[in-house]
């Protein structure tokens, strides 16, 4: 955790292998959130790399050593959500992205790459916001308060979302 702060000290110094060590420890965090978000890895690899853009811009003025993660993780919700707002009017395909999916599952692992499609399109499913809620604890590790705070949402609406949308994936998954 020492040396983790004093990476976090040394990028706002400047240090860019600083940064890009912060960066290479939660890259995968950051594109696991962002394609879970937005349905589409290049859109998710765009965010990703337009976050950390501004994350390196802007790093200077963050306030708590520690608050790094949460701190990206802020700018890459608010970027998803824009991102979000343009897909509103759009009506995108799936099918062959899933396809490409399955195909890529070697024999034996096909049946766990057809479960993990199945729950990626029962997350897809969800309203943008249940989503987010969901991608924001699961993947981001944010407390239901920190989420609420971020969507500008009580606490317990957080919860209950978050229980309503699970609940429902779960359902369809056990008539599946």
């Amino acid at each position: 955790m020492d040396n983790y702060l004093e990476m976090v000290r040394r990028a706002k110094r400047g240090n860019t292998d600083a940064f890009a060590s912060l960066y290479q420890e939660i890259y995968e965090d950051l594109y696991r959130f962002a394609v879970y978000i937005l349905k589409n890895p290049t859109d998710a690899q765009d965010m990703v790399s337009e976050t950390v853009v501004d994350a390196f811009a802007a790093i200077r003025r963050l306030r708590a050593e520690e608050a790094f993660k949460g701190w990206i993780f802020r700018i890459l919700s608010n970027k998803c959500r824009s991102k979000l707002k343009e897909y509103a009017n759009k009506t995108v395909e799936w099918s062959e992205a899933l396809s490409e999916q399955i195909a890529m599952a070697d024999a034996e692992d096909e049946n766990r790459a057809a479960e993990h499609v199945q729950v990626r399109m029962l997350f897809w499913e969800l309203q943008p916001e249940d989503r987010m809620i969901i991608a924001m604890h699961l993947f981001a590790g944010y407390t239901s308060r920190e989420i609420a705070e971020q969507l500008h949402m009580n606490e317990n609406t957080v919860r209950s979302r978050e229980s309503r949308a699970l609940k429902k994936m779960k359902k369809s998954l056990d008539q599946g």
